[in-house]
């Protein structure tokens, strides 16, 4: 059964497609009291900037209606603690699974600059850019919300990194595809989507936003009709393979983005409330395709029937075109 939850995003193999979001469950040592970081099939750590970063003004959560607002402002040691401080990567090497660094900066030649020392860290499988953070001063989003610095952006990180490489896409833009499209030819191996919408809440008696840095990003249960939708669009516009994140719970979660067209999958938020939630996912995982008697988790992605034709599909504005084989709408 292990052989049937393998999944490939590009040349990277996971021996199961649950991976943990960045930004939700530090670099692996802040769960090992509940969880062995060992059962996922990758671990994405918290976001690494060049310099170190001290993070956004208090408070910095804010809880929701089934989600909530985070503007922590990708508080981390910068890369040279990363690499050499027992805490972080010498830690991070020793799990049994899959290790992706998560990347932000505020330049491509920040970017670069980290992905080329992390080439020659043989116990990094991946890099996720971070081009999508929406609670931060600077670098975050300003590369994810235009296809031309997405793809310029990709294309020089590829060229200094030799293995897989996630760009992790906003989904606080009106039209993600082409912006998914130029990660792909920039040189990802694949797309996680999306990161947080951009949200605030506010005290109205002491007219004061609930949050330091005033706006936050949005996550939890309430966004995944949101995401769902977005990695369903993604994966019928893109080549390359889909990792799905956005409000998943539970196993029926999991494979509603794999049946849409996500090879993988990232839990976040969810981790906060039921930190060993990927166990009861890969158990139910494994009754699910004894139930639908599919081989393999590989049989299920991108199985969803919309129609009895093929289609195609863009966004025009803020609204869908679908269109049939033959070109009619």
């Amino acid at each position: 059964m292990a052989e049937s939850l393998k999944t490939r995003i590009g040349s990277l193999e996971l021996k199961n497609p649950i991976l943990s979001a960045s930004g939700t469950f530090g670099y692996g040592q802040e769960v090992e009291s509940f969880v062995d970081p060992s059962i996922y099939g990758g671990i994405v750590g918290k976001s690494i900037s060049l310099e170190p970063r001290k993070g956004n003004p208090l408070p910095r959560t804010w809880e929701t209606a089934s989600g909530m607002l985070n503007s922590i402002g990708l508080q981390n040691p910068g890369i040279d603690a990363f690499i050499s401080d027992p805490a972080y990567l010498p830690r991070m090497s020793a799990y049994d699974t899959r290790i992706v660094v998560n990347l932000v900066g505020d330049t491509i030649d920040e970017y670069v600059e980290m992905a080329r020392r992390l080439d020659a860290e043989s116990a990094v499988d991946a890099l996720e850019l971070n081009i999508s953070c929406p609670n931060c001063p600077l670098g975050g989003m300003e590369f994810g919300i235009e296809a031309e610095a997405t793809r310029r952006l990709v294309e020089a990180v590829r060229e200094n990194f030799s293995r897989a490489i996630i760009a992790k896409l906003t989904p606080n833009v009106t039209d993600v595809i082409p912006i998914a499209q130029a990660a792909a030819s920039g040189g990802a191996d694949a797309l996680s989507l999306v990161n947080t919408y951009v949200g605030m809440a506010v005290e109205w008696r002491q007219r004061r936003p609930r949050l330091g840095g005033i706006t936050g990003g949005l996550s939890g249960p309430a966004i995944k009709p949101l995401a769902l939708r977005l990695v369903w669009l993604v994966a019928q516009n893109c080549d390359v393979p889909v990792i799905g994140i956005g409000g998943i719970m539970n196993t029926d979660d999991v494979l509603e983005f794999i049946v849409a067209g996500a090879s993988a999958v990232q839990i976040g938020t969810v981790q906060f409330v039921r930190p060993r939630v990927a166990v009861d996912i890969l158990d139910g995982m494994k009754a699910a395709l004894e139930e639908t008697g599919a081989g393999s988790i590989a049989d299920l992605v991108g199985t969803l029937e919309t129609s009895g034709e093929a289609i195609t599909v863009r966004q025009a504005g803020s609204e869908e075109e679908v269109e049939d084989a033959a070109g009619t709408s």
